[in-house]
């Protein structure tokens, strides 16, 4: 009779096959150290754009949770730390693939001026260094730590329009329930003693987006059906907007009972320090009874992750190749600021039949944002019937970070700005048009349209493709941003005065720089 060979495989001790043996824990340093030191070197390659983040993580109230993220990957990572130890580090020529999917994202968002593609294209290169230096069975046991750090990259913006109008919707029914005579204009929404901006700050992005963040953190590590997780993160996703919503009413009905100045104070000191910390606790209060992981339920079965994988690399090579394709997209970005566009050293406003040169507004001067500019032109012209039209030209030779046709705070509007967005507008000759309001009050309505290279177009996101086309096909990568703005005065219609003053090409020097309609 035979006995059945039993094998025990114990953290440290190496199998036949050569995966988890007394070497283990020497590749576990060799893997580490070369990983540390690569790590640190893609972010010196990419100093300006990891500053940036940074900087962006520290001082936006809207991203100030990406500053936890990187804590939160590392007690991730710590939690496994047992189960690690029984798999050996190997570096893995596949993983090359995701430094070069994060490079070619870096150098699209540099080409075409978008921070996320860039930010996004660091962490995948991080990312990449993982897999391709520790391999794939740790990137395996390590998939949520990994996947979760892509909460380090800031995203979101583009929710803060429609949330607005989310509080907007839950503020106005809350206020006519309890009497308040409250009547909105777009986002303004006004009552007896005041009128209250329902901005992008207080639109309730940064929580949705933090929540998102913290779902689905707790979705992991709280359960283990997916049915659960997905009834979870909808839940961390409506409440905070509900909240959100009630909160703006709660301000707006504590300044119609006292005053606008005691309501928003308090509502500053509550928005900033309580209403997150409730919102947090209220959506974990709600899932608190269907966890269903217990707290020392293993996060993963080393035993499955002991196969020999393919395609395997020594460590120093490895290194070294996730370096070079790092490199790379730096030295190409060089290559492609090269071709940059000379401009004209002066331009100047076109002459507009019919129209005359007037003085700019000193009753509610307006002027648009572009602090990159190659030149900058604004001018404000009449005609005979007394019309006035305000025109702003910002022209740029080409377009990299910080010098940006768009980008955050940049263009009609600034960041913090005395004129605000009430509301948008239907289309006008082919550009995008809004209502914009100061105090005073005081009203202007502002039509934009953006040209890059040849296309003509009054959208975000054809100018980045447009510029990235431009920097990456050899295309001519001069953009011009035209608005065309007038004071809202009784009898006199200003999209009437917009068609009558858009209907040329204005040229200075032969460069095209106003819009025809």
């Amino acid at each position: 009779m035979t006995m059945p060979l039993r094998m025990r495989v114990h953290p440290g001790v190496l199998a036949v096959d050569g995966h988890a043996g007394p070497g283990s824990g020497q590749a576990w340093r060799r893997q580490t150290a070369a990983l540390g030191v690569v790590s640190v070197a893609i972010l010196l390659l990419f100093a300006t754009d990891v500053r940036a983040l940074a900087t962006l993580w520290w001082t936006s109230t809207t991203f100030g949770h990406c500053l936890f993220i990187a804590p939160v990957v590392a007690w991730l990572v710590w939690q496994r730390r047992a189960g690690l130890a029984e798999i050996t580090p190997i570096a893995w020529a596949p993983g090359l693939a995701l430094v070069a999917l994060g490079g070619v994202g870096w150098l699209l968002g540099d080409a075409g001026g978008v921070a996320l593609a860039r930010h996004l294209g660091i962490v995948l290169m991080l990312q990449g260094a993982v897999v391709t230096l520790l391999g794939p069975n740790v990137a395996r046991a390590l998939l949520f730590p990994l996947a979760y750090a892509l909460f380090l990259v800031p995203f979101g913006e583009g929710l803060e329009g429609p949330l607005q109008t989310a509080t907007v919707a839950i503020t106005m029914p809350l206020l006519h329930l309890f009497g308040v005579p409250a009547h909105v204009d777009g986002v303004l929404i006004t009552i007896p003693n005041g009128y209250f901006e329902v901005a992008e700050a207080c639109s309730g992005a940064k929580f949705v987006i933090a929540m998102i963040a913290y779902g689905v953190l707790v979705a992991n590590v709280c359960f283990v059906s997916w049915r659960r997780r997905a009834v979870f993160l909808v839940v961390a996703l409506v409440v905070p907007v509900l909240a959100n919503g009630v909160r703006a009413f709660g301000t707006i009905y504590a300044a119609y009972l006292t005053s606008v100045e005691r309501a928003t104070g308090f509502d500053h000191i509550v928005y900033g320090w309580l209403f997150f910390a409730v919102v947090m606790a209220a959506v974990l209060a709600l899932g608190w009874r269907w966890f269903d992981r217990a707290p020392d339920a293993p996060l993963f079965d080393p035993a499955t992750l002991q196969t020999v994988p393919r395609y395997r690399l020594d460590a120093p090579l490895a290194a070294v190749l996730v370096l070079a394709l790092a490199a790379l997209f730096p030295a190409w970005s060089a290559a492609i600021a090269g071709r940059a566009q000379t401009l004209p050293e002066r331009i100047a406003l076109p002459d507009v039949a019919g129209w005359h040169r007037v003085e700019l507004s000193t009753r509610s001067p307006w002027s648009p944002n572009y602090p990159g500019a190659d030149h900058f032109l604004l001018g404000r012209y009449g005609n005979a019937k007394g019309d006035q039209v305000d025109l702003a030209v910002a022209v740029y030779g080409s377009q990299h970070e910080g010098k940006e046709l768009v980008a955050f705070g940049v263009g009609a509007l600034r960041e913090d700005d005395v004129w605000l967005r009430v509301a948008d507008l239907p289309d006008l000759a082919g550009g995008s048009a809004m209502r914009i309001t100061a105090p005073g009050p005081v009203e202007r309505q502002v039509v934009t349209w953006y040209r890059v290279g040849d296309t003509l177009t009054y959208k975000g996101p054809v100018v980045k493709l447009e510029t990235l086309k431009a920097k990456l096909l050899g295309g001519p990568q001069r953009a011009v941003a035209v608005h065309v703005s007038a004071e809202a005065v009784p009898g006199h219609d200003p999209r009437a005065r917009w068609r009558r003053s858009s209907r040329r090409w204005g040229r200075s020097n032969g460069w095209p720089i106003a819009v025809r309609e």
